[in-house]
C-alpha cells in the first residue's frame, strides 16, 4: 500500500463537498481505504477523511485507542454514566450523523491538515451514525464523548468543514507548542481561564 500526501487547509480539496460512492465495495474504494490507513498509521493520527488525502469521497476512517477513549473530552466527570470504550480502527462510506439532543461540551482538537495546530471546539456530546463498510453492510452505532467527537471532527471534513469553523473563541486556537508552554494541559488552562473571567 502508500502513504498519501495529506492536504493542508487551504487546499480547494478541502473546501468542497465531497462526492457520494456509488459502489463501497470496488477496488479503487478498498485501495483508497488501505491506503487511508497506512497514512494514517505513519502519521500518528486517530481518524482520517479521503478529502484529506486529495479525494474527493465520502470515505472517514477512524480509531479510539483505550487511552483515549478513557480521557474525558471536556474533564466534566459525569460526561457519561457508560463506560468509554476503545474502538478498533472503523471505515464509514456514506457516514450520516444524527445528533441524540443539543448538549454540547468543549474540547481539545488537532487535525492533520493542520499540522502544529489545536484548538477548543464544541461538539454534541452524543451522537448516533450510520454509514455503509467496505463490504456493503450497514453499520450503525451510538457514540459519546471522544467517540463521538472524532466521528463529528472526521465526518464534517465531507462537508468542507475544518475545526477552526466550529470554534467560538479563535483566542483558544493556536500552535501546539506554543500552548504547551504553560504547565496545565491546554484544556485545563482554558477551563481556568473561563472560570476566571466568569468570575470578574
Amino acid at each position: 500500500m502508500a502513504i498519501l500526501k495529506i492536504a493542508r487547509m487551504g487546499h480547494p480539496v478541502l473546501s468542497r463537498t465531497a462526492d457520494m460512492v456509488a459502489d463501497p465495495t470496488a477496488p479503487d474504494i478498498l485501495r483508497l481505504i488501505a491506503d487511508m490507513v497506512d497514512t494514517l498509521a505513519d502519521a500518528g493520527g486517530v481518524g482520517l477523511a479521503a478529502p484529506q488525502v486529495h479525494v474527493p469521497k465520502r470515505v472517514v476512517i477512524f480509531h479510539v485507542p483505550e487511552s483515549r477513549a478513557r480521557e474525558e473530552t471536556n474533564g466534566d466527570e459525569d460526561e457519561s454514566e457508560d463506560e468509554p470504550e476503545a474502538v478498533p480502527m472503523t471505515v464509514l462510506i456514506n457516514p450520516e450523523i444524527e445528533p441524540l439532543d443539543d448538549e454540547t461540551s468543549s474540547g481539545v482538537e488537532a487535525c492533520l491538515s493542520l499540522p502544529g495546530m489545536m484548538g477548543l471546539v464544541p461538539r454534541y456530546k452524543r451522537i448516533r451514525y450510520k454509514a455503509v463498510t467496505p463490504s456493503g453492510s450497514i453499520i450503525e452505532h451510538e457514540a459519546s464523548g471522544f467517540h463521538a467527537r472524532v466521528v463529528q471532527h472526521e465526518c464534517e471534513h465531507l462537508d468542507g468543514i475544518l475545526y477552526p469553523m466550529r470554534m467560538d473563541d479563535l483566542s483558544t486556537f493556536g500552535f501546539s507548542e506554543e500552548m504547551g508552554r504553560n504547565e496545565l494541559p491546554l484544556g485545563e488552562r482554558m477551563r481556568a481561564e473561563k472560570e476566571t473571567a466568569d468570575d470578574d
